[in-house]
């Protein structure tokens, strides 16, 4: 009787999976209700608009478009550059919650999880997810903490993206002539036009400091590693810097595969097009964007239609790799049950947050709105 009651709880776990199942009859007729409920989901979606088939032909076309060792190194290099950024994160937390802190492979496994969703849906949802699943697997973490943890780990990738713009903007002949006219022919105006941008910039630190004082505070916890400067070059600043690099070959190898010449101007304006891409798009992955970057980015050194395929060779690949890597990471360090069940709660929470963003943007547009209206009509 004990034995069987001790046995009972693992049994829900399998309960819709075939394995452990003793009966073989049973484990066929789940592997075909899983085939079953694939199909119906694939056949839901296409009515809803979203072409998986269509993706999965793409995918298979990129697959074997390209030399297998090509997307072995690039599957690489980009597993590289996920599990150094995951081991900056990891050293940010354990530096602002010392106590009770996660192991490095549920770090791992959330960052992964917030890179292949920020690959298909829309407004980075996957890096609230990943935050918000960083907050679910340390016990003192908060929002404000983890969210000063982030303003720490893109100190590097910020420093690194300003290399690139300032790189591409030398690289255009009579830029500087261009760019500087109006500090040249109008200097009184581009003094006053600097003096209020500081002015700005001052005043609002003032009231947000004051606002959120407490906010600040617990995001400076979350900045903790800061205070200690050696262990941040080591422990994050370095690792960062490698896991851009491999982004770079990673960039590197899947031109070299398309056949595009592949030098540092190349690399170089992949990665600046990428980068304003992810800001300035609102699709699942950017996907559009980035492939009109690339197409203007690499226009001097192959044609529009090798560029497209390269930039949608590329997504894919990536995209499919890091759903996959992020898959085997959370079954990993959370198992199956637990893992679904931290990343769906996650999704939903995110979901939630960014919906509340949008609706505090309106709120204040139309507030914005109405002030001015108001002190129209007093006038």
């Amino acid at each position: 009787m004990i034995a069987r009651g001790a046995a009972e709880p693992a049994s829900p776990v399998h309960r819709w999976l075939p394995f452990r199942d003793p009966s073989r009859g049973r484990r066929l007729l789940k592997v075909l209700a899983w085939l079953a409920g694939v199909v119906l989901a694939v056949a839901v979606l296409g009515l809803l608009g979203v072409d998986v088939l269509g993706w999965i032909e793409q995918l298979w076309d990129v697959l074997t478009g390209i030399g297998l060792g090509y997307l072995l190194a690039g599957w690489s290099l980009q597993t590289l550059q996920t599990t150094l950024t995951a081991l900056a994160w990891y050293f940010i937390l354990r530096a602002a919650y010392p106590s009770g802190f996660a192991p490095y492979r549920q770090v791992l496994a959330a960052y992964a999880t917030g890179v292949a969703l920020n690959g298909f849906l829309p407004a980075n949802i996957g890096t609230f997810v990943m935050l918000l699943m960083f907050i679910a697997i340390i016990p003192r973490a908060n929002l404000p903490g983890v969210l000063g943890g982030m303003l720490v780990q893109k100190i590097f990738f910020t420093l690194a993206g300003a290399f690139v713009y300032v790189y591409l903007f030398a690289s255009v002949p009579g830029t500087f002539e261009r760019q500087f006219e109006l500090p040249h022919d109008h200097p009184l105006l581009a003094i006053a036009i600097a003096a209020g941008l500081v002015v700005g910039v001052v005043a609002l630190g003032r009231i947000l400091r004051r606002k959120l004082r407490d906010l600040i505070a617990k995001a400076k916890q979350g900045g903790a590693i800061l205070a200690r400067p050696g262990e941040y070059l080591l422990k994050v600043f370095l690792p960062s810097f490698v896991a851009w690099l491999a982004k770079l070959g990673v960039i590197a190898v899947f031109l070299a595969g398309y056949g595009i010449a592949v030098t540092f101007h190349t690399v170089m304006s992949v990665m600046g097009g990428n980068s304003i891409a992810n800001v300035v798009s609102v699709t699942p992955g950017g996907v559009g964007v980035n492939q009109a970057t690339n197409v203007a980015a690499l226009g001097n050194v192959t044609d529009a239609a090798t560029a497209t395929a390269y930039s949608l060779g590329q997504q894919l690949a990536v995209t499919a790799w890091n759903v996959a890597f992020a898959v085997v990471l959370v079954i990993w360090a959370f198992g199956w049950a637990g893992g679904r069940e931290l990343v769906e709660r996650s999704y939903a929470d995110a979901k939630v947050r960014v919906a509340e963003q949008k609706a505090r943007k309106k709120s204040g547009k139309e507030q914005s709105l109405v002030t001015e209206g108001e002190s129209r009509w007093e006038s």
